[in-house]
Parts: structure tokens; C-alpha cells; sequence
């Protein structure tokens, strides 16, 4: 029996449990199609990385025994290709039956070809004003070398079958006419959903590629042809990145480099309408050079459909989930000293239930305070218009030392830090690109203070990133503290940046790539021993994903033991849960919710004394070994009897939980007789319910 779940099946199984979203009836109409938007970009990502890495290793002979589990990468492409054929195929049977109720709510979305006379007008004029400047068609026929197809644009394949020339009378009786191949690039400086105008209270929609299909003739009227039809396609790319060995150029410069050739990197996905001739579908398949181990899917009439994320909410706010407003933490004001405040005592930020602001708050106030020396933070993924970049640098032109250590390789956000980097070099911060070999995940801050003429460090430890952006959406756990033990552990942390030969030692942050495997093995070590010793011992982990075979085999070890372990994983789980034997002690569940499960909340028994960290590392070899991450003890019993909360209150989840198992079943976690508990709902009430109490007391 294989003790291990298949890593890449295990993602399109979470990938799987957001297209469950999509089809649940009981998620309002257009927050159902933004659940269907982020499971086409999930999917993009996953062809992009895990999908082209496997290619590599098939293309380069690697043996994957060791890697993959029992399994050939060339039948891993293959049975990957099959999932998503299906996945593909139930995606689009979700949006028919969306597009059918949004109808019944008076929302149509058309094709060119259902338009009335007004509409028809309006559209021939949005497309010769706003569509037509900014398109892009090549004809391909007689070109040498086939153009160059960007994997984040969709482009609509188009067939000219000509007529035949009036000068040419053989052509005319001949039973085969010449056919001519075009692209057309749908533009996405234009939204792809184009609001139409109104009709006897009815709302109308057409997507840009039928604005563009309605006229093609406009586009190709030079040409005498006798049909036109045009199909959309899409290609993925690998996004690997291939770095320059030029010592001459600085690591911004080879960054940007290999961001600008990802651009041309192999295909390994293509995407089609099915409904295209096959002849056409052939013309595409040779000039792109598409073989038979890239994955070939047959889709609808349109691609890219991560557009439906920003679907257009048309003022139609009951068909979208009701936003909560983030609560204030008790007893930190954004109002008075946020560093005063910290002085006395930790406080824990919880996003979204709690307002991102306080983070912003901390670094302004940081910026403008005499006393404060220096500012040290880490940034992995940042806003567009990000104010934590606004706020550091408005530190430095106060006179503050200010340090950043900024990720360059953050997957597909590299072209952004790059920027972002090149903004605050020019204001005089100082940058620190990394570690050789290591991307740095790690979330923190330090900021460092004159007080009686002595250093004072206080500070932020986060399992998300400081973007202000998904802190809307993800839900993530920030510690605020002037707890010297923590801080001083954090400066090392930043000096490690700077001097990378020098591995410290840390008393109370558990950092990686040194000492997460070895720490949290003792920690699972010592409460099998409770175990063998008849004392309680449990393990409650809040992760992203557990695919680390060493972990899963030490989590093994403790079931054997009779240690009890939950787990709430929300993304790729390759640890088998309940099997007898195995891991009859352990339970493990994912969450998928309006909101997006990140926070990393790690609790063990400790023999009733339990012992709780926040952690920016999941449990995959990459975090434990490939990345500077840390993860933080909590000492204040408040904040951890928080955390505590926080799991079990996901932990009761019945409502949006699903189980994690071998056959990948994505089976909705039940209750008997119990009332339906939906965490994230909870999880706001337990907040709100926090602020009460305060005010009582007051």
C-alpha cells in the first residue's frame, strides 16, 4: 500500500473543492463566479510550475521514482491531462447553469449573435473607439516563423476560406479553395466583460471576444473571402526561471532578464474550442510546435476564464456575499501610540476580521517617531500602490535607517518587486536581495527605538504577506510585540541576510533552512512520549499544505503512538488519514470559504501546558529546507488561548469542510443532529463578541 498521497493530485483535488464553491447553490450568483475565476487562474499557475516541471523531468530522462512515488512523470502528464479534461468539462456545466439563473434575475450575458438593433450600435461603435486601436492580428500564412503567443492572453484563431479570383479561372473549378489563418489578441488594457445598455429593466452583457467576432469583417475586409469563423485559443507557458551567469549584471538586472524570457518559455498546455475545424485545429497545433507531451484540452467557447474574478457587479450587491466591516482589535487604538500600547503588552491581528489598517498604523507612526532609529522588514508579495512601500519610504526621508529585504522570485510577482525595489534604491533604502539558493517567506518587521538612552526593539511576526490587497481576503494571524526575547531572535534573522555564512543560534524563533525540521520534530517527539507515558497528547495543525514525506512520517509515528492529531489543511494534503495501523489518530480536513485559509497555527499538548506558534512555513520540503521561514512561539496566555479558539473553531467546521482522503472524494464534513457551523462566520462573531466584552467592562 502507498502511504502517500500523489502531491499534484492532491492540489487538483483542492483545486476541485473551489469548483464546489462555484456549483454550490447556496454561494450568491456572481460570488459563484468568482469562485469559477479562481479556479481557472489556479489551474494556469498549476501548468505553469508543477505541470512544467514534471515535463522537464519527463523531457530529461529523470528518473522520478524517488520524486513522484511509484509513478512515470510521462503517466502523471497523462493522468493530470484526464483530470482536467473532467474538471474542465464540469466547469463549464457550472457556468451554464450560472448564466441560467443570472438570467432569471434579469442579468443575460449574449453572443454576437443574440444583439438587438440598439445594441448592435452601441457595439460597432465601443469597437471602432475603444477596441479596434488596440488590437493586435497577424496573419499567419506566409510567415517563416510563427509569432510569438503570450500565456496570459487569450487570442481568437480565426479561418478565411477565400473565394476564388475572378483572373484565376482554373481556381474556379477546383473543390478545394484557399484558406487563410489569422490571430487576433483580445486586448487586456479593456475589461473583458462589456456592460451593454439596459433594456425594460434587464441588465446586458457580452464578453469582449464577441464584441471582436461581430467585427471581423471590419478587421478583414480588405480580404475576399467567401466564410470567417474564428475559435478562441490559449497557451500555457513554463515559467521556470532561467538565470544569467553574466557577474557583470547586478541581480535586479538578471531578474529582469528572466522574467522577459519566461515569456517565450515552452509550451506545455493548449487550449481549444472544441467546436473549431479540425483542419484549423491542425494549422496551430504544427506551426506551435504542441506535442504529444503537452496537455491538449478541449474547452468552450471562452478561455481565460480567471476574468470572472473581476465580473462586474452591475450595483447587484444581493447576489454577492455580504462584506463584513473588519473589527478593531480591543484595546489598540488606531487613534493613540500604536508603540506605546505594544510597550505594555502583545496583541494578536487577525485579517480579514480584523482591519489590515494597524499594520499601516504601525510603520506610519514608526516613520514619524524622533525616537525611532531604524525600521528592518521583510516584503514577499506586495499591493499594487502598496502603503507599506509608501510608509518606508516616507521613513527614510525622515531620517531612518530603513532596511528591506525584498523576494525578488516571488512566482509571478517579480516584475512588480522589481519595480517596487528600483522605487525605494532611489530613495535611499537599503535593499537586501535574499540569501544564494533561498527565497525568504518569512514575515517580519523590527523597528528600533531610542528609550532612556537604551535600545528598545518592537515589532510584527505574520503568517501572510504585508499587502494590504489579499489582507481583504486571506485570513492571517500577525503578532504585534516588544517581547525582546522574540525581537532580538528577529534582528538575527536580518543579520543572516546580510552575512550568510554565519549560522546563528536562536533561542525562541524557529527558523529554516536550519532548525524547523529538527525543532518541530523534537516537539512531535516529546508528545509521543506523553503518549507512551499515558499522559494527554494531541497535535493541532493549521496549514496550507503538508506534502513533506519526513513530517508525514514522524505525524505517522505519533498516531502509532497514540498521540491525537488534527490537521485543517486547506490546500495539498499527501499524508492518508484513518487508515488503521497508520494513522487511525489522525483527522484531517480543508476549508474553502469566501475567504482564503493561509494562517499557519501550530498547537501541541505539551502534557496539558500547551505550546502554540504562528509559523510562515508550511510543512513542504521547500519551506523546511529551501526558504528562510520562521515561526513564532506565543507566550502571552490571551493570544494563545486566541489561537487555541481560533483552531477549534475551525475544527467544528460542518458547513464548509471537507474531508481529506485517498480516493480523493472532497467529501463535506457532516455532524448528525448538530446545527449547521460555518467558521468564518464564526470566527467574526467571536470577534465581535470580544469587542463587547471589552466594552462591558469599560
Amino acid at each position: 500500500m502507498n502511504t502517500y498521497i500523489d502531491r499534484e493530485k492532491s492540489w487538483l483535488t483542492f483545486n476541485a473543492r473551489v469548483l464546489q464553491e462555484a456549483a454550490d447553490q447556496s454561494v450568491p450568483l456572481l460570488d459563484r463566479l468568482r469562485f469559477l475565476g479562481i479556479f481557472s487562474n489556479n489551474l494556469d499557475e498549476f501548468f505553469r510550475v508543477r505541470y512544467a516541471a514534471i515535463r522537464r523531468m519527463s523531457h530529461e530522462g529523470v528518473d522520478t521514482k524517488n520524486i513522484l512515488g511509484n509513478i512515470t512523470a510521462e503517466q502523471l502528464l497523462k493522468d493530470i491531462t484526464e483530470i482536467v479534461i473532467e474538471q474542465q468539462s464540469e466547469s463549464l456545466r457550472i457556468l451554464n447553469d450560472i448564466e441560467k439563473k443570472l438570467e432569471r434575475e434579469g442579468i443575460f450575458i449574449i453572443n454576437e449573435k443574440q444583439i438587438n438593433k440598439e445594441q448592435k450600435t452601441f457595439i460597432k461603435e465601443f469597437f471602432h473607439q475603444k477596441v479596434s486601436p488596440a488590437l493586435v492580428t497577424i496573419m499567419l500564412n506566409d510567415l517563416n516563423e510563427f509569432p510569438l503567443i503570450k500565456d496570459t492572453s487569450g487570442y481568437l484563431a480565426v479561418k478565411l476560406v477565400m473565394k476564388p479570383t475572378s483572373n484565376n479561372i482554373i481556381s474556379k473549378f477546383l473543390t478545394s479553395k484557399e484558406i487563410r489563418y489569422a490571430i487576433v489578441e483580445i486586448p487586456k488594457t479593456i475589461n473583458r466583460f462589456v456592460v451593454l445598455p439596459s433594456s425594460n429593466e434587464k441588465q446586458y452583457i457580452i464578453l469582449l471576444d464577441d464584441v471582436i467576432r461581430y467585427n471581423l469583417h471590419s478587421i478583414f475586409n480588405i480580404f475576399e473571402y467567401e466564410s470567417i469563423s474564428a475559435h478562441m485559443i490559449k497557451i500555457t507557458r513554463d515559467a521556470q526561471l532561467e538565470f544569467d551567469s553574466d557577474l557583470s549584471k547586478s541581480f535586479i538586472e538578471k531578474i529582469s532578464y528572466s522574467v522577459k524570457e519566461r515569456r517565450v518559455g515552452e509550451p506545455v498546455r493548449f487550449v481549444y474550442d472544441q467546436s473549431i475545424d479540425k483542419d484549423t485545429l491542425e494549422f496551430f497545433l504544427t506551426r506551435m510546435k504542441i506535442d504529444s507531451t503537452d496537455s491538449i484540452i478541449p474547452g468552450g467557447r471562452y478561455h481565460n476564464r480567471r476574468d470572472y474574478m473581476d465580473f462586474p457587479n452591475l450595483g447587484r450587491y444581493d447576489l454577492l456575499q455580504k462584506q463584513n466591516v473588519p473589527l478593531t482589535i480591543p484595546g489598540l487604538s488606531l487613534e493613540g501610540s500604536m508603540l506605546k500600547s505594544i510597550s505594555e503588552k502583545d496583541y494578536l491581528l487577525h485579517t480579514p476580521y480584523q482591519s489590515f489598517s494597524y499594520v499601516i498604523r504601525f510603520l506610519r507612526e514608526a516613520a514619524l517617531d524622533p525616537h525611532v532609529q531604524s525600521i528592518s522588514i521583510t516584503l514577499y508579495r506586495l499591493a499594487s500602490n502598496s502603503q507599506i512601500v509608501s510608509s518606508l519610504i516616507n521613513a527614510a526621508k525622515n531620517g531612518k535607517k530603513v532596511i528591506v529585504q525584498i523576494e525578488l522570485q516571488a512566482r509571478f510577482d517579480e516584475a512588480s518587486n522589481i519595480s517596487y525595489a528600483q522605487q525605494m534604491q532611489e530613495e535611499g533604502i537599503h535593499l537586501i536581495f535574499g540569501v544564494k539558493g533561498l527565497k525568504v517567506h518569512s514575515k517580519l518587521c523590527v523597528v528600533e527605538r531610542v528609550e532612556n538612552d537604551v535600545v528598545k526593539r518592537y515589532g510584527f511576526i505574520s503568517t501572510g504577506n504585508f499587502n494590504e490587497n489579499s489582507a481583504r481576503i486571506y485570513t492571517d494571524v500577525t503578532l504585534f510585540t516588544s517581547d525582546n526575547r522574540i525581537l532580538k531572535d528577529a534582528s538575527k534573522v536580518f543579520d543572516f541576510f546580510e552575512v550568510n555564512y554565519r549560522v546563528h543560534r536562536y533561542k525562541h524563533l524557529i527558523v529554516s533552512p536550519h532548525y524547523t525540521r529538527s525543532r518541530f520534530m523534537k516537539l512531535i517527539d516529546r508528545e509521543i512520549k506523553n503518549a507512551e507515558e499515558g499522559r494527554e497528547a494531541y497535535i493541532k495543525l493549521k496549514m496550507n499544505s503538508l506534502s513533506d514525506y519526513k513530517m508525514i512520517d514522524k505525524l505517522y509515528e505519533a498516531s502509532k503512538a497514540g498521540v491525537k492529531i488534527q490537521l485543517v489543511i486547506r490546500g495539498i494534503c499527501c499524508l492518508i488519514p484513518g487508515v488503521v495501523g497508520l494513522s487511525e489518530n489522525i483527522e484531517a480536513i480543508s476549508i474553502v470559504d469566501h475567504y482564503l485559509e493561509h494562517s499557519r497555527i501550530y498547537i501541541f499538548c505539551n502534557d496539558s501546558n500547551p505550546e502554540v506558534f504562528i509559523s510562515s512555513a508550511d510543512f513542504m520540503t521547500r519551506n523546511i529546507d529551501a526558504r528562510v521561514e520562521v515561526s513564532c512561539p506565543i507566550y502571552d496566555e490571551e493570544i494563545k488561548k486566541n489561537l487555541i479558539d481560533s483552531f477549534e473553531i475551525n475544527w467544528k467546521a460542518n458547513v464548509k469542510a471537507r474531508f481529506h482522503s485517498q480516493n480523493f472524494e472532497n467529501k463535506y464534513r457532516k455532524r448528525g443532529e448538530e446545527k449547521m457551523f460555518r467558521a468564518q462566520q464564526e470566527m467574526y462573531k467571536y470577534y465581535q463578541n470580544k469587542i463587547e466584552v471589552i466594552s462591558e467592562i469599560i
